[in-house]
């Protein structure tokens, strides 16, 4: 039996997906991609499996995502989700067909939040200064 292991990440959300021999079954944190919800997430997380059609047939992909906020998981989750399908396959026409639509699809987006430092309410923003 074939598994494969993949992660996305964005921001301070990670996610991992497993991809096993299957029905094309797509479950994110055990909850199906037909009734994930909001919906704006969902059809994000759908480009992925629709750019690989009928590639999916033979595979059920099990995501398991944490941390964040919802649209960095959902980022997460379709990096995740598209890097498992391109090793699965290991088609190099699907692979140029993602990186063409949406590069972050392959490519984890590395950026993290600015730490806060001192003399201000953030990370670059300071305190006002008064002279009188």
């Amino acid at each position: 039996m074939k598994i494969i292991n993949t992660s996305g990440k964005k921001k301070a959300a990670t996610a991992r997906a497993t991809l096993k021999e299957g029905k094309g079954i797509v479950r994110i944190n055990k909850v199906p991609l037909d009734i994930h919800e909001p919906r704006l997430a969902r059809l994000k997380i759908q480009e992925p499996v629709e750019i690989a059609g009928d590639l999916l047939k033979g595979m059920n992909i099990d995501v398991v995502v944490s941390g964040g906020g919802i649209m960095g998981q959902t980022d997460a989750v379709r990096t995740a989700i598209a890097k498992g399908i391109v090793e699965w396959t290991g088609d190099t026409a699907l692979k140029e067909a993602y990186s063409e639509y949406d590069r972050n699809l392959l490519v984890s987006d590395h950026r993290q939040k600015e730490r806060k430092k001192f003399g201000g309410p953030g990370a670059r923003s300071k305190y006002q200064k008064s002279y009188r």
